[in-house]
Order: structure tokens, then sequence, then C-alpha cells
């Protein structure tokens, strides 16, 4: 007989409700043609009712994601019947906000796009200068006012900053539901980090994890050392079981964000869930953990061995490089002067937005690398002047 999978539950913190363990990242869904934009829709229904049927309740999306599109696909999906199954987030574009009216404008686009209400309403992407502006638009005083209208039910922010920073942005405002930061295990000291997470969940703030897998990097092919690292392990595990587990392994945690792009992986990611219930992971598991992030941190995420097999590309796409430029910039923790050589050193008819998604260096890779996602990455990081 099949073992019904049950979705485990974590408390939201200052609401009397319980979030499921994972949550529904709708960002890196499947597309059509490599174009962003584009979003495969029978697929990605699919892939979010089967989530939604198998006790997911959280989905988070926001104003830029697939192109502006990802709101509108997600009020699709919540008809039905669905809307009633979850709860919703979703984020103010801060980086266009100059004003009191445009966040009136973006909210009011949002749930044209949505056609429903929204429960849980982010300042995306908050950094020390962003809050240092939305402070003084006074955004905590205008959702207040948004809330008791009716616009959304709960207000919180997402971060990329430094500790201290985050610390501060909690200590401002009393009125914070929840807040959103990057965790996984090589970052755990990274931006909020470990001591973010703890101090949050000590302030009543439900934490949502992104990035629990590091946007996909932990669950590729890593580098040879780190390959040799797994072989070892005493209970074999996927990497990307190991790495939500991990995260998972901590009560302070209320819900680990997947960005699931295939069926698979949402199956998968459903199925982990249900062991999610803390401890997730033995003494040995974290000291094994531990041993990784220190090899990761070292060399990188990507198993590149830069054997050139990928070569040439028809579209002049600097494959071997840009994932140097991948590695480099992970090992020195996002470095912008990362950022800077990537520029200096690929050209223009060389970048990764020139792959046409052929998969041609796919078939010659020996690493069977998922190098298509992996530019496609690229382009995120380096290329777009819009980083969101």
């Amino acid at each position: 007989m099949q073992k019904v999978i049950i979705m485990k539950r974590r408390p939201f913190r200052k609401l009397n409700w319980k979030v499921s363990a994972l949550g529904f990242g709708v960002m890196r869904l499947p597309t059509i043609g490599g174009d962003a934009a584009k979003i495969n829709e029978p697929l990605a229904t699919r892939m979010l009712r089967y989530a939604i049927d198998h006790g997911v309740n959280y989905l988070d999306t926001a104003y830029s994601y697939h192109g502006g599109n990802s709101e509108t696909f997600v009020g699709k999906v919540l008809q039905e019947g669905y809307r009633e199954k979850v709860k919703l987030a979703t984020k103010m574009p801060t980086w266009l906000v100059n004003s009191q009216q445009d966040m009136d404008k973006y909210l009011d686009e949002q749930l044209a796009r949505l056609k429903t209400n929204i429960n849980f309403y982010l300042l995306h992407g908050l950094n020390k200068e962003r809050w240092q502006k939305l402070k003084e638009l006074n955004v905590t005083a205008w959702a207040e006012k948004k809330i008791d209208e009716g616009k959304f039910s709960h207000f919180g922010f997402s971060f990329h900053d430094t500790y201290d920073v985050f610390r501060d942005i909690i200590d401002s405002y009393n009125g914070w539901t929840l807040c959103q930061i990057q965790y996984n295990y090589v970052d755990a000291d990274h931006q909020a980090g470990t001591k973010g997470l703890k101090y949050a969940a000590s302030k009543g703030l439900a934490v949502v994890v992104m990035e629990p897998v590091a946007g996909g990097r932990l669950a590729i092919t890593p580098p040879r050392q780190v390959q040799s690292l797994w072989k070892r392990a005493k209970i074999k595990r996927t990497p990307a079981e190991l790495a939500l587990l991990w995260v998972w392994n901590h009560p302070e945690v209320s819900v680990a964000l997947s960005g699931m792009s295939t069926m698979q992986q949402v199956m998968e990611n459903v199925k982990t869930a249900n062991c999610s219930v803390p401890p997730t992971l033995s003494q040995d598991e974290l000291r094994f953990v531990s041993q990784l992030a220190r090899k990761y941190k070292k060399l990188g995420f990507i198993g590149c061995t830069s054997c050139k097999y990928c070569m040439p590309c028809d579209e002049g796409v600097s494959i071997p490089e840009i994932i140097a430029f991948m590695n480099e910039f992970f090992i020195k923790q996002a470095s912008e002067e990362v950022k800077t050589k990537y520029h200096e050193h690929i050209r223009l008819e060389n970048q990764a937005k020139r792959c046409v998604r052929c998969g041609k260096c796919e078939q010659n890779c020996p690493q069977q690398l998922p190098i298509r996602d992996i530019l496609s990455r690229a382009v995120w990081i380096f290329e777009h002047t819009d980083q969101q």
C-alpha cells in the first residue's frame, strides 16, 4: 500500500495559524523557449495544484517574478477552490517606489493581477539604503492604513544585507509579522544568517527562508573534492533533501520556500517535508554538513573541470569562464568585485544572455551539469541591471 504523505506544519509565530514546512516560491516555474516571461502554464498549474493538494499552504510571489507574469499566473491557479487552501504572499517592488502614491499604484496593480486578496505583503529586498528611503516615505504608516482598508492582512519584508541592518529594521517597527531571509548551510553566516534567524524568532516574527538549496546550486554536480565527501556519508540522501532537512532542523524556521521548476522537484520536496520535524538530522549528519560547507566555501558550488567539451558554443557564449566567475562569486560571498571582473573579462558578444538554450553543451558535458540553468542564473547575477 502506498504511504500517505502528510505535510508537517510549523508555528507562524504571532499568528494562530500553522504553515506547511514547505512553501512554494513562484519564481522559477517551467518556461517556454527559455523565456522567463513565458510560463509553461499547463505544467506549472499541475505542479502548484499538486503541491497544494499535498498540504502546501504558503505561496510566495512578487511583482517582478517571471517578467511580471507570476502574480497573474498565481491568480489563475488559485481559482476552482484553491484560494481557500493557501495563504498568499507577494512583495512591493521597492526599487521602483519614490512616494506613497507609487506604493498605492503598485499594490493596486498587484491586486488586479492576482484577482484575490493578499495575506502577507512584504517589502522586497530590503537593504540599508532602501529601508532608509522607505522610512522617510513613512511606509509603515502607509501599510497600517492599507491593512485597515483590507488591501492586505499582514506586513513583512524580505532582506539582503548585513545582520546589523537586519536587526535595525526589526527594531524600527513593532508591526512586522514576518521576515524572509536567505538561509542555507553554506550561507549560515552570510547576511542575516543564524544570528538573524534567532533574533527575528525571539521578537515573535515568523521566519520565511528563501534559497534553502542556494538557488539550486547545492543540488547540482559539485566539485570532485565535494563529491568525494558525499561518497563517505553514512546516511545516503539527495543533496536537495539534505539542504532542506538542515534548514528544517532549526525550530526558529517557520517555512522553507523552494522555487521548484519540475514536477519531480515538487514531488521529492513534498516527500522530504514529511520528515521536517526537528531534529531532522543526527549529530553525525550535522558534522558532515559542516564539512560540506567548508568545502563549498573553498571550491565553489559548480563542479566544472574546465575541460571545454562544451565549446565552442554556436552563439559564442564563454561557458567555462562564466561558470568560473559563478564559483568565484559565491566563494567570495556575493562580492561586487567579482561582478566588476566579469564585465572586464567577458565581452558582450560572449555573455550568458546570448544562450539560446539549444542544449548542445549539456549533451557534451562529462559532469552532466545543467549548463542552461547555470547560464540563466549568471544572467540574473551579472548581466541584469535590475537584480530583483
